[in-house]
């Protein structure tokens, strides 16, 4: 069994992260799930808008990842999402700001999933801060 999982948290367009982790925690549609080494396979849905990432240097860090896929397999850790961000590359006022737009359009005029993406921007953004 490795000491480590290899994780990549991809977005439609792009890499968001790619590295080596001590454990990765997620919320899907089965409840939240913490993935460390050796954990067996895993297909899930991605829900409740944020993942979380401890790096085998201590580092932490969340990324809005709103709607998507995780993947677990041989300490493999994918994490597939249309739209995916760093926390720390999120400006959280302006997320606020985007989240508050969204609710006052009203949930019958709102986009549903630019108001997870909104939610998802804001907790990443307020957990890395």
């Amino acid at each position: 069994m490795a000491d480590h999982l290899e994780v990549a948290l991809v977005a439609a367009e792009r890499t968001v992260w790619q590295g080596e982790a001590k454990i990765v925690i997620a919320r899907t549609t089965d409840g939240d799930v913490g993935i460390l080494p050796g954990h067996a396979p895993l297909l899930g849905l991605l829900q409740g808008g944020t993942v979380q990432v401890r790096t085998v240097d201590d580092e932490y860090f969340v990324a809005a990842a709103p709607d998507g896929f995780i993947s677990v397999a041989n300490d493999r850790v994918s994490i597939l999402a249309e739209n995916a961000e760093m926390g720390h590359d999120i400006d959280l006022e302006e997320a606020r700001r985007e989240l508050e737009q969204a609710l006052a359009a009203g949930l019958a005029d709102a986009d549903a999933d630019e108001l997870r993406l909104a939610e998802a921007r804001v907790r990443a953004a307020e957990q890395t801060s």
